[in-house]
C-alpha cells in the first residue's frame, strides 16, 4: 500500500487539532481554578520576539486550512485572527476540524508535482505539492502546535506528552 498525499496531510492535521482542542480545554480549567485573567494565558509567550499563545493556535488552524486548500488547488481561507477568548479560539479549531473533513483523498491525492502558490503581501513562495506539505504545512504546523503546549507547560498548565500528541 502506498501513501497518498491525502494520507501523509489530513491525519496529521487531525492529530494537531485534536491537541489544540486539549491544550485549550486543560488551559482554560486552568485559568479557572486558579483564578487567573484568561488573557494572562492567551497572550502568554515563551519570549518576547515569540508569537504568544492565541497566535501559535491561530497559526496551527492556517497550516491545516491552507494545506487542505492550496493542495487541492482551491484559493486559502483567511478568517482574520480575531479570536479573543478560549470560547472564541476553539470555535476556531472546531471550524477548522469541518474545513478539513469537507475534502475528500482525490481532491489532494496526485497533487506532488502541482505548482502551489503561496502569496503573501510582500513576497511569494513556489513550491510543488509535495514541497508545500513536507517543507512548508507540516514542519510548521509541528513548530506552532509544540510552541502552544510549551507555552501553556510554563505557565503551570497540566498536559502529557500523549496529549501532545493526541493519544491521551
Amino acid at each position: 500500500m502506498s501513501l497518498g498525499m491525502y494520507d501523509l496531510s489530513v491525519p496529521a492535521f487531525n492529530r494537531a487539532l485534536k491537541s489544540a482542542k486539549t491544550v485549550l480545554t486543560k488551559a482554560e480549567a486552568h485559568a479557572t481554578e486558579k483564578k487567573l485573567d484568561p488573557n494572562a494565558l492567551l497572550l502568554a509567550r515563551l519570549y518576547p520576539d515569540m508569537f504568544h499563545f492565541t497566535r501559535q493556535i491561530q497559526m496551527v488552524t492556517n497550516m491545516a486550512q491552507w494545506g487542505c486548500a492550496l493542495l487541492a488547488g482551491q484559493e486559502r481561507p483567511s478568517w482574520g485572527d480575531i479570536e479573543p477568548t478560549f470560547a472564541a479560539l476553539n470555535e476556531r479549531v472546531q471550524k477548522t476540524v469541518d474545513f478539513v473533513a469537507s475534502f475528500k483523498p482525490e481532491q489532494i491525492n496526485g497533487c506532488e508535482t502541482k505548482p502551489v502558490q503561496l502569496k503573501f503581501p510582500n513576497f511569494t513562495l513556489d513550491f510543488t505539492g509535495t514541497s508545500f506539505l513536507l517543507e512548508f504545512i507540516l514542519p510548521n504546523l509541528y513548530f506552532h502546535s509544540a510552541t502552544a503546549y510549551g507555552i501553556m507547560r510554563h505557565n503551570g498548565v497540566v498536559l502529557s506528552k500523549s496529549e501532545f500528541l493526541a493519544r491521551g
